[in-house]
């Protein structure tokens, strides 16, 4: 029936209704009991160095390696503080067998008096409270890089053992901690029996010391409930940090003793030390990777500003007080002929990886400055209406920049970035003034090298600008669809890079069997007269306006120096195929010059190659009809074994033996059997496994400086056999 039929679905809506209305009231009683459990008690409150140990990550960055090595440079800092301050001149840092790792110093030591607040020693607030230390504006330092007061008890909280020595007053002072609490271990190791200090800690008496000697040892063993397990001290990044701590405290020494090969592959122990009485004007040119265009400028001075801090009055209150402080700037700055910038910056010595306020002000006074200085000197520059970008000032640049001022704020415990916004200007004003200085100097040294360093900058903007334009403009095309590859230029038909070679061939002559010789499909012929511009001597501008260099990069066409781009490079392989004489050689370390300086990527990624070209051709006659051999020989040891072995079977060959000077010497059928085809060629992969060996290399033997390159050919010179040098 109909109506039965609505009556039924009536019915059954209203029941679910009230099923639906009773199930919201059981959730919200449910909602009502737990919220009403929800009270203060479930509130967990970290004491001391709990919270340290519960969230590692926000004190260290990470429990990596990268932790492992900032817990140790916490404590290192510690020293080179008092050492900064005049007290003590030699830290000895011991990487131990055991995994443990102990810093000494001949400083001032902790002090071991009784702090009245706490009613501890000194050493036990040091290691075991946060936010405690001499650091925070009571005297005792100047400036100094740790500030935040949780360096050592950070160390101490993430260690499974701690044992801190002190040698003052006559006596040496000891402690132990475990995992951050003071007790004693009943034995040398972490893993020792340990028993806590229940009622009250000692600060035992260990030792006496002479009058008059004073200092501090501290030896801890990482905690590996911590730290991952393949967290690892790395040896070459302390030596690096201990080498920018010495140039940047002179007269201090580090030694670095490394014992971690004693129990493991049977070696002995290795040290190394640093000291260095100059200043941050050696670490510049101890960081510059090319030659200079200027001398080492030092920019210095100081300026004040205002800022409110909480003071500890001797109450125990903090009070905000305005404070005057004064802030040091020295910088360090050196321009060279190459594009790379390499630029360290420190506050209170206290590397500041991310740079930070310093680090702008530093690079606002210098585009200020110099874009200034190209204004005023448009018309001999040549540059019109276009502006310097700061990559065209920081190219071959390295600087050393540091501050020091009393209690800096850093953007997290790490360090890597400094915030106090009134060091902006204050740098800024420092590298204006001075730099100005420097343009506006009548002395004859300063005026041609502030020369130099425009036509620089001025270069790399051009360079800049020109490698935009071809960007935007430039598609990649073949041979047949681009008129804007040079004339001479024999290419090929495939498009596939991968495929693809451009074999660089030296003179015209060479260049007309290599024609006849390559396999079109895929073999690219760019030739250049004789031996190109040497670029490791040249600035960019000359390079770019040589025209041997600029069609080798047109061809290329991935651009040049920063604005490289390997993906845009048109050929997989470039082989370089050179005669196989002095001057060949000395062409094709050329042509090496120019790939290592403008375009690395391309030795770094295997892509650059040398062809190896025979040297003698041996026709060995057969009896009867046979056809004569055509043997090839690529060295005058191989041609002289190659004789000798044919004499002993009794078998003649045509004389004179042909001796290639040239490859225009060769046939098309010899040039392609023997270097072009790659069924039968051999080629000789560039390869670049150091960088910086390769660049001190490339600078003895292709720099300015003749005086070690004449000492290198003395040297050399008893090695070499007159015969081998037209082999």
């Amino acid at each position: 029936m109909p109506g039965s039929g609505r009556f039924r679905s009536a019915r059954t809506d209203g029941a679910r209704e009230r099923v639906s209305a009773r199930d919201r009231r059981r959730a919200r009683l449910r909602w009502e009991i737990v919220t009403s459990e929800y009270s203060a008690h479930h509130l967990q409150v970290l004491e001391g160095l709990e919270a340290v140990r519960k969230r590692p990550g926000m004190y260290i960055g990470s429990t990596d390696s990268r932790g492992l090595m900032h817990c140790l440079w916490e404590i290192i800092d510690n020293s080179v503080d008092e050492a900064l301050a005049g007290h003590g001149s030699r830290i000895d840092i011991v990487l131990h067998a055991d995994g443990s790792v102990e810093v000494r110093d001949r400083a001032r030591g902790i002090p071991v008096d009784i702090e009245p607040r706490t009613g501890l020693s000194g050493v036990e607030v040091v290691f075991t409270k946060l936010h405690a230390g001499g650091k925070f504006g009571g005297g005792s330092y100047a400036a100094s890089g740790g500030l935040h007061g949780v360096g050592a008890s950070v160390v101490n909280a993430l260690s499974e053992r701690l044992d801190v020595e002190v040698d003052r007053g006559g006596k040496t002072w000891a402690m132990s901690f475990h995992r951050g609490e003071p007790g004693v271990f009943a034995g040398p190791h972490p893993t020792s029996p340990f028993t806590p200090f229940e009622k009250s800690s000692e600060l035992r008496v260990a030792g006496r010391t002479a009058k008059g000697v004073t200092g501090t040892r501290i030896r801890y063993w990482a905690d590996r409930q911590i730290f991952t397990k393949d967290a690892a001290f790395n040896l070459q990044e302390l030596e690096q940090r201990a080498r920018q701590t010495a140039f940047l405290v002179p007269g201090l020494e580090i030694v670095i003793r490394d014992e971690r090969g004693i129990d493991g592959d049977g070696g002995g122990p290795v040290e190394t030390s640093f000291r260095y009485d100059g200043g941050i004007s050696e670490f510049a040119d101890f960081l510059a990777p090319d030659a200079a265009i200027t001398d080492t400028w030092r920019l210095t001075g100081s300026g004040t500003f205002t800022e409110t801090v909480p003071v500890l009055q001797p109450s125990g209150a903090m009070v905000p007080t305005e404070l005057e402080r004064e802030c040091h700037v020295d910088i360090a700055v050196r321009w060279g002929t190459g594009y790379e910038t390499m630029t360290r910056s420190f506050v209170n010595i206290i590397a500041t990886p991310k740079g930070g306020t310093h680090q702008q002000g530093f690079e606002q006074g210098l585009m200020k400055v110099l874009r200034t200085q190209v204004e005023q000197n448009a018309r001999r520059l040549k540059v019109g209406n276009d502006k310097l970008e700061k990559d065209d000032i920081l190219a071959g640049l390295s600087a050393v920049l540091t501050v020091r001022l009393p209690e800096p704020q850093f953007e997290g415990q790490t360090k890597e970035v400094l915030g106090t916004p009134a060091v902006r200007q204050i740098v800024a004003n420092v590298v204006t003034r001075e730099l100005t200085a420097r343009f506006t100097s009548a002395k004859r040294d300063d005026k041609a090298q502030t020369a130099l360093l425009l036509d620089k900058v001025v270069s790399e903007m051009k360079a800049r600008i020109s490698a935009r334009t071809h960007k935007e403009t430039q598609r990649r095309k073949n041979a047949l669809e681009s008129s804007s590859l040079p004339a001479k230029l024999a290419d090929c038909r495939s498009n596939d890079v991968a495929e693809s070679e451009l074999f660089i061939v030296e003179g015209d002559s060479a260049l007309g069997t290599a024609k006849l010789a390559r396999n079109s499909e895929y073999q690219a012929l760019l030739p250049i007269r004789g031996k190109i511009l040497n670029v490791q001597k040249a600035s960019i501008s000359d390079m770019l306006s040589n025209a041997e260099c600029a069609a080798i990069i047109q061809v290329i066409g991935a651009g040049s120096g920063r604005s490289f781009d390997i993906e845009a490079a048109r050929y997989g392989k470039i082989i370089l195929m050179s005669d196989a004489d002095v001057d060949g050689a000395h062409i094709r370390t050329l042509l090496l010059t120019l790939f290592f300086r403008y375009m690395r990527p391309l030795i770094e990624e295997g892509r650059v190659f040398a062809a190896v070209p025979p040297l003698h051709r041996v026709v060995v006659m057969n009896p009867g009809s046979k056809p004569n051999d055509t043997i090839y020989t690529y060295s005058e040891q191989e041609l002289h074994g190659l004789l000798a072995k044919l004499s002993k079977a009794g078998k003649r060959w045509q004389e004179p033996v042909q001796r290639y000077k040239g490859l225009g010497e060769m046939d098309a059928d010899q040039l392609a059997t023997t270097t072009m085809d790659r069924a039968g060629r051999t080629l000789r992969r560039v390869r670049m496994q150091d960088a910086e060996a390769a660049s001190s290399v490339f600078e003895l033997l292709m720099g300015n400086d003749v005086a070690p390159r004449k000492e290198f050919i003395i040297d050399s010179s008893d090695r070499l056999a007159r015969e081998r040098i037209d082999a």
